[in-house]
């Protein structure tokens, strides 16, 4: 086994072929036309995750508010990690699991779509913000590891990279998230 530099580079190479299969193309694709056509009828695209996946969510929400290649209108998009009033005000008040939730009911509407981040698909206030979402009859997509964990039977899109090693999962999760900024951008400009 080659270690260093080298061994890491090629350990996320090798999941990124793995990753490309045509099941994951296909619901990517589908989590792009469903969330461009959200957008396209200014419905919100709500994001969430903790740690890295919050992270990952703010960047999500950062290009596509933004700009990710081409300048475009601005587009209904919402990291609800972004704000850390509310997440320690409803945190310290009631309960960190229901914290997204919480901004899904304020946030959310028919039409929306939420997507979860989750390497292991069981983070509880993400799982309790699905089902909030799918209580407001939005779409719901969750971006996990291999299986989607609890995540699974909650979401309408199951993206889930075959690994349960968390760094090579958020790897992957980048250059998936990053294609979904680019052609959203491009049916949504």
């Amino acid at each position: 086994m080659t270690k260093g530099l080298t061994g890491h580079l090629e350990r996320a190479s090798a999941l990124l072929r793995k990753s490309n299969t045509p099941e994951l193309a296909k619901k990517l694709d589908e989590a792009v036309a469903r969330i461009s056509e959200a957008l396209q009828g200014d419905c919100p695209l709500l994001v969430c995750g903790n740690g890295g996946s919050a992270a990952d969510a703010m960047h999500i929400a950062g290009e596509l508010v933004g700009r990710f290649l081409k300048e475009r209108r601005a587009l209904n998009v919402l990291c609800l990690a972004d704000s850390p009033t509310v997440l320690t005000a409803w945190s310290n008040d009631y309960s960190y699991e229901t914290v997204f939730a919480r901004q899904v009911e304020a946030y959310g509407r028919p039409g929306g779509v939420l997507l979860g981040i989750s390497t292991s698909g069981n983070s509880q206030n993400v799982v309790a913000a699905m089902e909030a979402a799918k209580a407001k009859n939005m779409l719901t997509i969750a971006l996990t590891g291999q299986g989607g964990g609890q995540l699974a039977p909650l979401c309408d899109l199951l993206i889930d990279v075959p690994s349960r090693h968390t760094p090579d999962v958020q790897q992957v999760h980048v250059c998936l998230y990053h294609y979904l900024c680019e052609e959203v951008e491009k049916l949504c400009a």
